[in-house]
């Protein structure tokens, strides 16, 4: 259990001492890394010079690590920053620390502590802020049209194996085609049958008159 608090307090003093993390492609400031929001020795340049050597964007979170009732911050316009007044304050004094405040516009932001003769001491934080990180390209107003109404199909003729498709009866051909490419047409009764037929009746005839006589 002792390695584990000892290997967690040695990544967070990495942390402060590079005075940024990352949290959801947010960058996490402590403004004045180890040394936190106070009265600095070296006055107002303290944290000038601090945040130079940053860049902040619209979405990063400022981390003022105070202790309660000791400290507070107060964003004011720059007027108001230069004279290290409280007239025209941006939202209301925060005295409850450490506190995290979220960058939501760009430009200069000012931020001083109202306690006592602390801005006067150099407890103050002037930062430019940009829109957005380089290389993020802006979203763009153009949208794109939108599809063409969808036009319905146009019908189509049935199928031969529909069973509801009309059928279309043909007339019998007067010939049938032959192997030769020519029509066959069939012969007239032969004078044999005929000369049966007259034999036939005759007989017939024969038959009936000799009843009567």
């Amino acid at each position: 259990m002792s390695k584990v608090l000892v290997t967690f307090g040695f990544i967070m003093a990495v942390f402060m001492q590079h005075g940024c993390y990352y949290v959801d492609a947010q960058t996490v400031h402590v403004v004045g890394d180890a040394s936190g929001w106070t009265v600095p020795q070296n006055g107002a340049a303290f944290y000038q010079t601090w945040a130079a050597n940053k860049k902040f964007f619209v979405g990063d979170i400022l981390t003022f690590n105070f202790r309660t009732n000791a400290h507070d911050v107060l964003q004011v316009p720059k007027g108001s920053y230069d004279k290290c007044s409280s007239d025209n304050p941006i939202g209301q004094t925060i005295t409850t620390g450490p506190t995290n405040i979220t960058i939501d516009s760009s430009g200069n932001l000012f931020f001083i502590c109202t306690v006592g003769d602390h801005c006067q001491g150099g407890q103050k934080l002037s930062i430019t802020v940009s829109a957005s990180p380089p290389g993020a390209s802006p979203p763009s107003g153009n949208t794109p049209a939108p599809p063409p109404p969808a036009t319905a199909a146009p019908p189509t003729a049935p199928s031969p194996t529909d069973p509801c498709a009309p059928t279309t009866s043909s007339s019998p051909s007067p010939s049938s085609s032959t192997p030769g490419g020519g029509s066959s047409v069939p012969p007239p009764p032969g004078s044999s049958s005929s000369a049966v037929l007259a034999g036939v009746s005759l007989s017939f005839i024969s038959v009936v008159m000799g009843l009567f006589f």
